[in-house]
C-alpha cells in the first residue's frame, strides 16, 4: 500500500516540475550526445520504461495500458518522428505525459535518439541501479531477497511453503527492499486503491498534486497529520542567489526524502530505513563541513537510500545545495 500511494507523487515529480530538471543537452560529438541522452532517460523515463527500456518496473504493474517495451520494437515499427511527438505531446489515454515546456526540444531529440540506438537497435542493458557508483557496494550479499524483488517467488506465498533460505530472503525483502519494490509480484495483490484513508494525506492535501497550491503551515497543523508539516517550505528572507539556486535544487530533488524542512520527518522519509538524515539536528550537524556534505551528495552513502548525485548534479549545483542547507537548516563549517 505504501508504494501504491507514493507512486502518483513520484511520477508527477519526475514529469511535472520544470525547475528540478538538470540540463544535460550539449552540442558535442556523437558519443557524448548518446551519453547526454542516457542521462535524460535515466532521470526522466526509467521509472515507467525501465532502465533497460523493457518496461519491467513497479510503475508498469499499475498502469493500463502498459508503458512501451522498446526492446520489442524495430526501426520500422516506430519512427523517430513518431517518438519525438510522443515525448513532446504525450499520448492520450495513457500515462505518457508530454514534456513540452518541461525539457528543451534538443533534449527531446537526444533522449529519443538514445532510446532508438540503445534499446531498439542494440537491445542493450542500460545503467543498473544497484551499483557501487550508486552507493550499493557488494549488492550480491542480499541475493536471498532477489527472488522476491524479481517476482520469481510471489511475496504472498505462505511462510510454511518457503524453505529456510527463502524465509530469510522474504524477511530481508519485507524489512528493506519493499520500500521501493513494493509488493513485487503477488498471486493476489488485492485492490490497487483502497477506500479507507490512511494517516496521510488529509484535508485534501495530496503530495505530488502540483495543480493545487502547496500547504501552508496552518493547513499542515489543521490536517492532523504529523507528516504534512514537513512538506511546507521554510520561508527565509535575504537568500543569496547561490542559496536561492540551492533552495530550488533541494526542494526539487532532496526534499522527496529529507522533507521540505530538511528533517526527514515527511511521509516518505518516515518509511525509509535508515531514515534520511535530519539536517537540522545540532548533534549530527555540529561537526559537519561543506566538503563532507558535498562529498556525501556527490558520492552517496552505502547501505542507505542516499544515492550518488554526481551524474545528475554539477559541482556548483551541489555547492549551492550545501549553501542552502547551511543557511536554512544548520550552519556547516567551511
Amino acid at each position: 500500500m505504501i508504494g501504491r500511494l507514493w507512486l502518483r507523487g513520484l511520477v508527477a515529480a519526475l514529469v511535472a516540475v520544470p525547475f528540478t530538471a538538470p540540463v544535460f543537452a550539449v552540442d558535442v560529438g556523437k558519443d557524448a550526445r548518446h551519453e547526454a541522452g542516457r542521462k535524460i532517460y535515466n532521470f526522466r523515463c526509467y521509472f515507467c520504461h525501465g532502465y533497460s527500456g523493457d518496461a519491467k518496473t513497479l510503475a508498469a504493474t499499475y498502469l493500463t495500458p502498459k508503458p512501451r517495451d522498446f526492446t520489442k520494437d524495430d526501426e520500422k515499427s516506430i519512427g523517430r518522428e513518431q517518438m519525438i511527438g510522443a515525448v513532446r505531446d504525450g499520448k492520450a489515454g495513457t500515462a505518457m505525459k508530454g514534456f513540452k515546456g518541461i525539457i528543451p526540444e534538443r533534449d527531446i531529440d537526444l533522449v529519443v535518439d538514445f532510446v532508438r540506438a540503445e534499446f531498439i537497435r542494440a537491445k542493450a542493458a542500460n545503467t543498473r541501479y544497484h551499483t557501487p557508483e550508486n552507493g550499493w557496494p557488494n549488492h550480491e550479499r542480499h541475493k536471498v531477497a532477489f527472488p522476491f524483488a524479481t517476482g520469481v517467488i510471489p511475496l504472498d506465498r505462505p511462510w510454511e511453503q518457503l524453505s529456510p533460505v527463502e524465509q530469510k530472503g522474504k524477511r530481508l525483502f519485507l524489512t528493506t527492499c519493499i520500500s521501493c519494490h513494493d509488493h513485487a509480484r503477488t498471486e493476489d495483490p488485492g485492490p490497487v486503491w483502497g477506500g479507507r484513508p490512511l494517516s496521510y494525506p488529509r484535508n485534501h492535501f495530496d503530495p505530488g498534486d502540483f495543480s493545487a497550491p502547496p500547504p501552508t503551515k496552518a493547513d499542515a497543523i489543521a490536517s492532523a497529520s504529523p507528516y504534512a508539516l514537513h512538506d511546507v517550505v521554510p520561508q527565509v528572507s535575504g537568500l543569496t542567489s547561490t542559496e536561492k539556486r540551492g533552495e530550488a535544487l533541494f526542494q526539487g530533488n532532496c526534499a522527496f526524502c529529507h522533507g521540505a524542512t530538511g528533517t526527514g520527518r515527511n511521509w516518505i522519509g518516515s518509511f525509509m530505513e535508515p531514515h534520511p538524515r535530519d539536517l537540522t539536528d545540532p548533534k549530527f550537524m555540529r561537526d559537519m563541513t561543506h566538503g563532507r556534505l558535498a562529498h556525501t551528495i556527490r558520492e552517496g552513502l552505502p547501505n542507505t537510500s542516499m544515492p550518488a548525485w554526481k551524474s545528475v548534479l554539477k559541482d556548483e549545483e551541489i555547492d549551492a545545495i550545501v549553501s542552502y542547507v547551511s543557511r536554512v537548516f544548520h550552519p556547516v563549517k567551511p
